[in-house]
């Protein structure tokens, strides 16, 4: 009889002895996978963010060129001469570069602009080229965010065209 207790007894302590270190590597690897989840999860949420912050840049922007268009292409319409006067055409000029807060961002809007004649009418057209950047954070930080809207577009008198606005038929 001592012989079984002796041998139960020694069949308890050789399962012990396998539990303890099945134990810790299932810790272990239940660690492992918690610390990997919190990661992916910080990840997510960091992405998720700047893909907002992106966002908010590039609306922005949008509102830079907004700003700038307003500028150019004149809804008062208050640039018009009459076709006599020797500045005709007298077309809005391109803002002077111009640094904007929106929102808090940075928003440095650029202007450009080229005239041309239609051959054989009687008309000038001016094309502008706007481009509105805007940015938050620092640069060269994985918080910086930075988005650019550029525009393109066109306004045409004619000297031939109706009062007040002389536009182009």
């Amino acid at each position: 009889m001592s012989r079984s207790t002796s041998t139960g007894a020694f069949g308890r302590l050789a399962s012990a002895g396998f539990v303890l270190p099945s134990a810790i590597f299932l810790l272990v690897i239940l660690a492992g996978l918690a610390a990997f989840l919190v990661h992916i999860s910080t990840t997510q949420s960091i992405t998720s963010a700047q893909d907002i912050q992106g966002a908010r840049a590039y609306h922005a922007a949008r509102a830079g060129v907004d700003w700038g268009l307003y500028q150019v292409l004149d809804p008062t319409n208050a640039s018009v001469v009459a076709p006599a006067a020797p500045t005709w055409p007298n077309m809005p000029a391109c803002p002077a570069p111009a640094a904007l807060t929106i929102e808090g961002f940075a928003v440095a809007v650029s202007c450009a602009s080229n005239d041309y004649s239609e051959a054989g009418l009687n008309r000038r057209i001016r094309v502008y080229r706007l481009v509105s950047t805007a940015g938050q954070g620092v640069p060269g930080t994985a918080t910086r965010v930075e988005r650019e809207v550029a525009v393109t577009v066109s306004k045409c008198r004619a000297v031939d065209g109706a009062a007040p606005d002389y536009a182009c038929p």
